[in-house]
């Protein structure tokens, strides 16, 4: 009962009707089932960091989470996509999407400043380290984001997800997803260790996300 005065307190209801539905309809419309493997939900602030193939990876992991996480929980997503429309721009208010512009990137207000400063002390985030979408089979190599996500707020847990069958739910260029069941797999919490190089890390953060898919 504490958790839900405190979720309404920091959440509208009218918004948390939205989220809800909104929610509802992306797992129904895909699929997605969530798998919690050495790991479970928690309110706690984390950086879940995934594979990349769709447009619609953001808002399946995020209605993925329980509504107490959900609430607390914001995917970090590509400016030029989910500002380009209304029905776009309802959809990533709604699920409190944190847009980053990636063509405007200035010196001292980088992407991972911007993240650190959104998030507080309360809010977790959704990112997506390989960058753009990625349709082929292996995982692209991760961008340095994660690692200085890791370095600058070394008390985030780490969580890597795997999200399968996405990129044929919402194959490129399409606009309405297709009928397929999908899975949401959410793993043990890495951290970067003392004084671990940036590649040695990328690379074991990236085998967390690809061991996923045999589980």
């Amino acid at each position: 009962m504490l958790i839900r005065r405190e979720l309404e307190d920091y959440v509208p209801p009218p918004m948390l009707v939205t989220q809800q539905v909104l929610s509802t309809a992306a797992r129904v419309l895909t699929g997605a089932t969530a798998r919690w493997v050495d790991c479970q939900p928690d309110t706690c602030q984390r950086v879940y960091f995934a594979n990349h193939t769709s447009h619609l990876d953001a808002l399946i992991i995020w209605s993925s989470l329980t509504r107490e996480i959900r609430a607390l929980t914001r995917p970090v997503a590509a400016k030029d996509y989910w500002e380009k429309g209304p029905v776009r721009r309802f959809i990533s208010s709604s699920f409190n999407a944190l847009l980053i512009d990636r063509k405007e990137i200035k010196v001292h207000q980088s992407p991972v400043d911007l993240m650190i400063r959104a998030i507080g002390n309360r809010e977790s985030l959704i990112v997506f380290p390989e960058g753009s979408r990625n349709t082929n089979s292996q995982m692209g190599d991760f961008k340095s984001g994660l690692f200085y996500l890791a370095k600058k707020r070394p008390d985030l847990e780490l969580v890597p997800v795997y999200i399968e069958n996405l990129n044929r739910v919402l194959p490129r260029g399409e606009f309405l997803p297709v009928p397929l069941l999908s899975c949401v797999k959410f793993g043990s919490p890495v951290w970067l260790e003392r004084s671990e190089p940036k590649m040695d890390f990328l690379r074991r953060a990236r085998e967390a996300v690809r061991r996923l898919k045999e589980v």
